[in-house]
């Protein structure tokens, strides 16, 4: 499979599409994306969405996000989606790694990311690509909706 992987840079009926076709299988709690949705996920200046496209079908996402602190430049991995019919075949790996040499551009010195323990497949690619398990504990408080 050849993969390409570029920045979105524009909001299309398209991408609109093809994103909504694969949120359902990162979440099945995501609402799909208006097209407003996603102009303002591409306009964010704190983020980057990569897309993947093999023979002009979308097989992949991911979402760089990229914010200064006083320590340097924090850099998050979040949303990495994988096409149920491409996985395995170097998509995620692609993303993945597009991502890692655009935010060594842009300065930044880690690359943070999380991944359930039972996506077996993903935390076994994050590890192949380099990332180490970090000792720490992740919190979540729960705003009112």
């Amino acid at each position: 499979m050849n993969v390409t992987v570029e920045v979105a840079h524009r909001a299309t009926d398209e991408l609109l599409q093809g994103i909504n076709h694969l949120l359902p299988q990162l979440s099945s709690s995501a609402p799909p994306l208006a097209l407003s949705d996603l102009e303002r996920l591409i306009e964010a200046d704190a983020v980057t969405l990569l897309v993947a496209t093999s023979d002009g079908s979308l097989v992949g996402t991911l979402t760089l996000v990229e914010f200064p602190i006083p320590t340097g430049v924090r850099t998050w991995i979040e949303d990495v989606i994988v096409d149920d019919r491409a996985r395995g075949l170097g998509v995620g790996s692609a993303l993945t790694i597009a991502a890692l040499d655009l935010a060594r551009s842009r300065g930044a010195r880690t690359v943070d990311l999380t991944s359930r323990p039972s996506r077996e497949a993903a935390n076994a690619l994050y590890q192949r690509l380099g990332f180490e398990r970090r000792e720490t504990n992740v919190y979540r408080f729960q705003l009112d909706d």
